[in-house]
């Protein structure tokens, strides 16, 4: 059942083939122009939407299972989710249609990467640049949730960030109206998900998930980011979603000794394994990432601009030292010598000092007067 986990959507076999390449086909008012990826359930295309000349993206069912009611009904259900949202952070969609046994989702086209693709490379984010990243999603959660609407799929693929730094949530194909009682019954007693990222609930087919397993595995996918590994592994499915059901979380800050006591403690909320353990509705997420958000940029030098437009990348401001610094950091970055500290002399003492400054003086001009009187 598993080729592999990343990609594994538990409701669909693994000897599922993409979809036939229907680059020399023309779908009508598109262009096909090359292979951009495929999954289990479709093929993804760029593609030129010739009315509006513009770049696009187009999802093909495979041939194979253009005859499968409940992919075709999922499918179609995939284009009215993503239609029913209107979010900067969310890709758009823009028609889900079928021309010769092809049915095929039309998508805004995103130039960029997944969060994914940075992880293969070995990536692991700062606190502050993973927060820029989730901060996004979260907003983008909490528009589809404010609509109705769990993805049930949240994970570092379905995350996109564009060249601009601007991150978008993609793939709604197992995203469902959290009270469609219709669908609930339809989908009991099926797992929808990814392992890696996949809440409890989720897990034993609970049919009353709500948007709690979104909390959970936008959770999994930031510990990931910043911890430089999944929560739970194992070397199946099965042993990773048990992982997820009994074993304790580790805290992320073990592997990153650079994050923050706010940050390890909200990922242990977002991931408790009781429902009524985590936040209560993701504006509370919200409030809580952008605290911590906030105290970074306090922190942090005004004059550190962000490696990426949309994306903050602060440094922490090392504590003052105990004693007075021979030098010290100035706002560009660079250090500059310092004179040593004045020395402060009491008030009484001045007085003292002066007084003895004039007798001084007065000492002088009477040797100096008896000098000239002999002469």
């Amino acid at each position: 059942m598993v080729s592999a986990m990343d990609d594994l959507q538990l409701n669909a076999s693994s000897d599922q083939s993409p979809a036939e390449d229907p680059a020399d086909r023309q779908i009508p008012g598109f262009q096909i122009l090359e292979k951009l990826g495929a999954g289990g359930m479709a093929t993804v295309f760029k593609a030129r939407q010739l009315s509006l000349d513009r770049l696009v993206a187009i999802k093909v069912l495979p041939k194979k299972l253009s005859s499968d009611e409940d992919y075709v009904a999922r499918f179609y259900q995939e284009g009215q989710a993503a239609a029913r949202l209107n979010h900067p952070n969310i890709v758009q969609a823009i028609d889900v249609s079928e021309f010769k046994g092809y049915y095929y989702f039309v998508m805004e086209y995103v130039e960029g990467k997944t969060v994914y693709d940075e992880q293969e490379t070995g990536k692991v984010y700062s606190e502050s640049e993973a927060l820029g990243i989730i901060l996004q999603i979260a907003r983008a959660l909490e528009h589809a949730h404010n609509q109705g609407l769990i993805h049930r799929d949240v994970k570092p693929k379905n995350i996109m960030i564009t060249e601009g730094g601007v991150a978008k949530l993609m793939d709604m194909g197992l995203a469902r109206v959290a009270d469609d009682a219709k669908a609930i019954q339809a989908e009991s007693g099926r797992l929808y998900g990814t392992p890696y990222y996949i809440s409890p609930e989720q897990i034993t087919s609970k049919s009353d998930i709500d948007f709690r397993c979104d909390i959970y595995a936008l959770g999994a996918t930031l510990y990931h980011m910043v911890a430089g590994r999944v929560p739970f592994d194992g070397e199946d499915a099965k042993s990773v979603m048990i992982k997820h059901l009994k074993q304790s979380l580790v805290p992320p800050d073990r592997y990153n000794l650079d994050l923050s006591f706010g940050l390890v403690k909200v990922i242990q909320k977002m991931m408790a394994k009781k429902r009524k353990n985590r936040y209560s509705s993701t504006g509370a997420l919200l409030e809580d990432l952008q605290s911590i958000d906030f105290l970074l940029e306090v922190e942090a030098p005004s004059a550190q601009a962000s490696l990426m437009p949309g994306l903050k990348q602060h440094i922490k401001k090392p504590p003052p030292p105990k004693s007075p610094p021979a030098r010290r950091a100035s706002r560009s970055g660079e250090t500059s010598s310092l004179p040593p500290p004045p020395v402060l002399i009491p008030p009484r003492m001045n007085k003292i000092i002066l007084v003895g400054l004039i007798l001084s003086v007065a000492m002088n001009l009477l040797l100096l007067a008896l000098l000239l009187l002999q002469g």
